[in-house]
């Protein structure tokens, strides 16, 4: 029996999963849970921020790694993971996403034995090339336990070697963030400071290194955007790495000067996710913004070759493009012509996905 759970975040996202644990935990009385914040994400607007906007007690434990280089983070990370897990003693250690936390504290729980369960486990993009897909599958190659968001997480994972009995298909605990704070996103008055309409605008993110670490990537980014400005308005909350690029490559003063683009700084959970429901479209390169619209039915251009989250394809409102901005241009006239597919929620991402989680961990 699970009496001591230890969970470990690191990012923004990992903190937007696993809001509702708290709350949940609650209603297990015999089961204690502590959560340790790796420090990945260090900045006020990328972490703390969150926890205080959304009400979620402080961490039990707080390192400090998210500077340096990947593999001194990966070091400092381990060392203090290593640390909590000697003094709290956990049964079992709850890893989340694909983040260098997640596969960080996975090395920790298989090197001292301690039973290891995965939330968002099983998710593919069969892309070597991205850090966020080796953690994934290094993390469920020593993972016991699998949460699994949608059925190809399950047809992964079985192709994998793991079976039925380890696999619980409980939903997507990002949407039971969204419909946990529904009433105040649309409370959050985002669109009035930008001087906004609903549906008048497309909200664009774009921060992974592929699309960003080169004056290339981010050339064809600025054609993109100057393209898709002229018919509307674009809202661009600008990641840090996003915008070090544009102006180390000396590209920042043709976005600045583009008066038909909103640049601000990452907006928190609440207001972001107003934009998302507002707007006309979204085009990002984010994995879990594509799950975020889909539960919105917002349509949504991946501007990536594939995705680890098929389903936000196959059943939601997301479509990949990749960098062809003939491909992205047409999608964008088949919005303003409302001829983009129609599209639906997958199953089990109802809200109650922690619900599904913390049920589970009872059986174990």
């Amino acid at each position: 029996m699970i009496n001591k759970l230890l969970t470990v975040v690191g990012t923004r996202p990992n903190i937007i999963k696993i809001t509702q644990f708290g709350r949940v935990v609650r209603q297990h009385p015999h089961l204690e849970h502590r959560l340790l914040h790796t420090g990945q994400h260090y900045s006020h607007n990328m972490s703390d921020a969150f926890f205080a906007e959304l009400g979620l007690r402080n961490p039990d434990y707080q390192l400090s790694a998210g500077q340096g280089s990947v593999i001194s983070q990966m070091g400092t990370m381990m060392q203090g993971i290593e640390g909590a897990v000697r003094e709290y003693k956990p049964d079992l250690m709850l890893v989340v996403g694909d983040v260098n936390s997640t596969l960080a504290a996975a090395l920790v729980a298989n090197k001292m034995g301690i039973r290891l369960a995965h939330v968002e486990s099983g998710l593919r993009s069969f892309d070597r090339a991205m850090p966020e897909e080796n953690n994934r599958i290094l993390t469920d190659a020593i993972t016991d336990v699998f949460f699994v968001t949608e059925q190809t997480g399950i047809d992964n994972l079985l192709k994998e070697g793991k079976t039925h009995s380890q696999i619980y298909f409980v939903g997507n605990t990002m949407i039971d963030t969204l419909v946990a704070y529904q009433a105040q996103i649309e409370q959050s008055r985002v669109l009035a400071q930008l001087n906004l309409e609903p549906r008048t605008y497309a909200l664009m993110t774009m921060h992974r290194p592929g699309n960003v670490d080169t004056r290339e990537g981010l050339e064809k980014l600025l054609d993109i955007i100057n393209d898709l400005s002229k018919e509307t308005r674009i809202v661009f909350p600008v990641h840090p790495r996003t915008l070090n690029r544009f102006k180390e490559f000396g590209l920042y003063e043709q976005v600045a000067t583009n008066k038909n683009l909103v640049l601000m700084e990452p907006a928190g959970y609440l207001d972001f996710q107003n934009l998302i429901q507002h707007a006309r479209f979204v085009i990002t390169d984010s994995g879990g913004i594509q799950e975020e619209t889909t539960y919105g039915q917002i349509p949504c251009l991946t501007l990536r070759p594939n995705t680890e989250r098929p389903s936000t394809i196959a059943l939601g409102s997301n479509t990949l493009l990749g960098f062809d901005k003939e491909r992205i241009m047409a999608a964008v006239q088949s919005i303003y012509q409302g001829t983009y597919k129609k599209c639906q929620i997958p199953p089990y991402w109802d809200g109650k996905a922690t619900e599904r989680i913390f049920e589970a961990i009872n059986q174990l």
